[in-house]
């Protein structure tokens, strides 16, 4: 079962830098149901959409506002990442989005160097109040694109944003004098491993020449607090019902006899992704 919240060390861990790796969130049987389910939902596939990366690649990946009550959502709503995201945001948050990345195996795309609150101050978000949690479906590594991170870069505040290829990217001379005086980070992480990141961390991923497919599931949370003062292509707040953490292996199970609850709440969740995205 998954691990738990994060710690008092992990909290400061990730007010020092921007982000915390904890490893191990998921176990094997957890992240083999997500992972299962991802790549047999004809839904998710027939929903994604790619953005060009600027370098020759394109990424892919499928966007869905509201959790509901299917594996993904099971994960989106357990304890042990939401109560984690209250910690980190101090109080009570909810779901903004998730989305699974699809960095798929020699045509995997990069993401440009980007802050999320770069595209979310768009939204009416006031605050930079928003986290990220990054599960790891596969092994991220060096070699297939892991994610890059510059240590402490959320505390510069948040950096203009152009356009590169299809993608919002942070204004790329103030990058390159970041990199002189902060850390860059390559965020290797094992199947089940969770990223937890602030959304004014400087982040990036190379494109994926390798063998091996790099699938993540992120899930975006906002503090209640900060509900955005008008509507965008994501919610404003919406009370977000925890479930247990042993909510994702009881829906996974059911999720193989009968597949039609994945489909329907996809469909459901169609018109409301943001295929706009730029990110």
């Amino acid at each position: 079962m998954a691990r738990g919240v994060l710690n008092d060390q992990e909290l400061q861990d990730y007010e020092r830098d921007g982000f915390v790796l904890a490893k191990r969130l998921f176990d094997g049987e957890e992240i083999g149901l997500l992972a299962r389910a991802a790549r047999e939902d004809r839904e998710l596939d027939q929903h994604s959409f790619d953005r060009g990366d600027g370098e020759g690649g394109r990424v892919r990946l499928s966007l869905w506002n509201h959790p509901g009550d299917t594996l993904y959502g099971m994960f989106a709503r357990c304890e042990s990442i939401v109560n984690s995201a209250e910690k980190l945001l101090g109080g009570e948050v909810y779901h903004y989005h998730s989305k699974m990345i699809m960095k798929d195996a020699k045509v995997g795309g990069a993401w440009t160097w980007h802050q999320d609150y770069g595209y979310w101050y768009q939204n009416g978000v006031l605050a930079p109040l928003l986290t990220s949690a990054s599960i790891a479906v596969d092994p991220a590594t060096l070699e297939n694109g892991c994610l890059q991170v510059i240590r402490g870069s959320h505390h510069l505040g948040r950096i203009d944003h152009v356009l590169t290829g299809e993608q919002a990217g942070a204004d790329q001379e103030r990058v390159r004098e970041v990199l002189k005086r902060m850390e860059l980070v390559h965020v290797e992480m094992e199947p089940g491993d969770t990223l937890f990141f602030h959304c004014n961390l400087l982040h990036r991923s190379d494109q994926n020449h390798s063998e091996k497919p790099r699938w993540s599931m992120i899930c975006c949370y906002n503090a209640a607090r900060n509900d955005p003062y008008k509507e965008s292509h994501h919610p404003r707040y919406t009370p977000l019902q925890k479930v247990p953490d042993s909510a994702i292996k009881e829906t996974g199970l059911r999720r193989f006899a009968d597949t039609r609850a994945d489909v329907a709440w996809l469909e459901g969740e169609k018109d409301r992704s943001a295929r706009s995205l730029q990110k």
